[in-house]
């Protein structure tokens, strides 16, 4: 670690994962150096019509590119590495991470042209890099996908700790335990910070061990008379061990359906973090010719996303699998939040076509979650005893709430900052305080088009899709601006043309007279016609319909 300059502050903020669930992305930064811990995605909200992913704004990190010394990946989950193939576009920099991890973010990068260009350095929990001033060491953490790591950042003002995504799960199913030692150790030398995962710190107790879905598990498939089908998030990987290991026991065959789940397993099972029994995996196209009793089908769809594969299923579209009565269909996940209505609808289709639905997440005993309840975040705090405190990792409530946990376990509630994206903790000579925001927001992706959509687009869009659109065409003479043909009104989810004629002809002769008006006081610059018909017949409609409809008038000279 190199030596501490006195004028220099350290940096602590986060681009994405405060206040929001997904798009984590978080910088420590001292003098010239500074490191990136992870860089998600996440799904659009409701009102972001047409947006397909949403992307921190990195325009810090690219305004600063050569003092970025690398991008430290904690784990292989999408809202922590979905962002890397179009953050990487920006910013050609290393980026760190474990086998599995690695191995899912190289399948991303080949997808965007851009595995050649970028340097991916493999570490394990047991590594230790040195990032200009500052030394990256990492531990072992448990979490719903195998290969998960905190990271501990020495820096001139002390050691920055973030970790990960984790819970304490002393049954691990890949029996890989969570470093304790370490942690404690680290926490032994001293911690100057804490940015700890907050999503379950309004859950109290414990989270259970993920073990306890594969005896459950087990159970419904020796009970099914029928097919299994068993949808989950295809980077929960020890899930899709149980599901492979409850087939095996009962004697099944198991086809895998869903883009990204063939994608995780194939990548997965080649790096030795799967198990698949020789001669188990069958072809979708072979389910059918197999007895319903010895076949179960491992699928991605358990957040009911409309192109998914079990939501085909459950419309009768999927091209390979049907659902048949009798059939039994674990849904094993807890919706996220905004997800529940396509849930409930997918439950609802399946439960038509005559299946046996198993649903409701940690309820019905077929799923835990992978994060830490109350008792285990106190317990992370403990063995780290920060000096400082920052709730990372969630929405603001569930940042509210570790704080408070964080409070009962000893820490003076002035050391404990609750930040917004941008935000920035400055810490000087061991005294910490809020800093300036640096530039800071999201990224729309809407296909090809990165950051092309903004809340102008998206309010057009808005209005497009509440109240439609009126089309105003008009050729005007180029010798004495007299009209030559039109106005031609076209309508668009505004009206349906064939019961409205009598308004769409009042409208048109408001058009005309308001033209006829403004000719004959000489205005005749374009815009202003254009101002000027929009307002009269956006008046008009309104005063007639209630609704306010975009208005394009298109003016053209012959």
């Amino acid at each position: 670690m190199s030596k501490k300059n006195n004028s220099d502050k350290l940096l602590i903020f986060a681009l994405g994962g405060v206040g929001e669930i997904g798009k984590n992305m978080y910088a420590v930064q001292y003098g010239n150096d500074i490191v990136v811990i992870d860089a998600g995605l996440k799904f659009p909200e409701e009102d972001m019509l047409g947006i397909d992913i949403v992307i921190p704004d990195i325009s810090y990190l690219t305004e600063n590119r050569d003092k970025v010394r690398a991008i430290l990946i904690t784990h292989g989950h999408e809202d922590h590495i979905g962002g890397l193939p179009y953050v990487l576009r920006h910013l050609n920099v290393p980026v760190y991470g474990t086998r599995l991890t690695l191995g899912l973010i190289e399948s991303k990068l080949r997808e965007a042209n851009l595995l050649g260009e970028t340097k991916r350095i493999l570490i394990t929990a047991d590594s230790e890099v040195q990032l200009g001033c500052m030394r990256a060491s990492f531990f072992k953490t448990n979490h719903s996908i195998p290969d998960s790591v905190g990271v501990c950042l020495d820096t001139p003002e002390g050691a920055i700790v973030h970790t990960g995504d984790f819970k304490f799960d002393h049954t691990p199913v890949n029996e890989q335990y969570a470093d304790l030692h370490r942690m404690a150790e680290i926490g032994k030398k001293g911690v100057l910070a804490l940015l700890s995962d907050s999503t379950n710190a309004e859950r109290p107790g414990f989270t259970p061990s993920e073990s306890s879905v594969g005896v459950e598990l087990e159970n419904i498939f020796s009970k099914a008379q029928q097919r299994v089908v068993v949808a989950t998030f295809a980077s929960n990987i020890h899930r899709v061990q149980q599901v492979i290991d409850a087939a095996y026991a009962t004697n099944r065959k198991l086809t895998v359906v869903g883009r990204s789940m063939v994608n995780v397993v194939s990548i997965a099972s080649e790096l030795g973090y799967l198990h698949i029994p020789d001669g188990m995996l069958i072809e979708p196209e072979e389910v059918n010719k197999m007895s319903a009793d010895r076949v179960a089908i491992l699928s991605t769809g358990s957040q009911g996303e409309p192109m998914s594969a079990l939501t085909r299923m459950a419309r009768s579209t999927h091209r390979k699998v049907d659902i048949l009565p009798g059939d039994t269909v674990v849904i094993a996940a807890t919706p996220i939040p905004g997800n529940e209505k396509y849930v409930g609808r997918t439950v609802d289709e399946l439960f038509r076509l005559g299946a046996n639905v198993i649903y409701g997440g940690s309820m019905s005993g077929v799923h835990v979650s992978g994060h830490g309840s109350q008792e285990e975040l106190k317990l992370m705090i403990n063995l780290m005893k920060p000096k400082y405190f920052i709730p990372v990792h969630g929405e603001y409530r569930m940042l509210r709430h570790h704080a408070k946990l964080a409070e009962s376990v000893g820490i003076e509630p002035e050391n404990i900052f609750i930040t917004d994206i941008g935000e920035t903790i400055e810490i000087q000579n061991g005294v910490a305080r809020r800093g300036s925001k640096v530039p800071s927001g999201y990224v729309l992706i809407d296909g090809l088009g990165v950051g092309d959509v903004g809340n102008i687009v998206l309010r057009d869009r808005k209005l497009l899709s509440q109240d439609g659109i009126l089309v105003v065409v008009v050729t005007l003479s180029k010798q004495d601006g007299t009209i030559m043909s039109g106005p031609d009104i076209i309508s668009r989810g505004f009206v349906y043309v064939r019961e409205s004629e009598g308004l769409l002809d009042e409208a048109n002769r408001i058009v005309t007279s308001t033209l006829h008006r403004l000719m004959n006081e000489n205005v005749n610059e374009w815009a202003s016609l254009k101002t000027h018909v929009k307002d009269a017949l956006g008046r008009f409609l309104y005063e007639q319909t209630r609704r306010r409809p975009m208005i394009l008038p298109i003016i053209m000279e012959v």
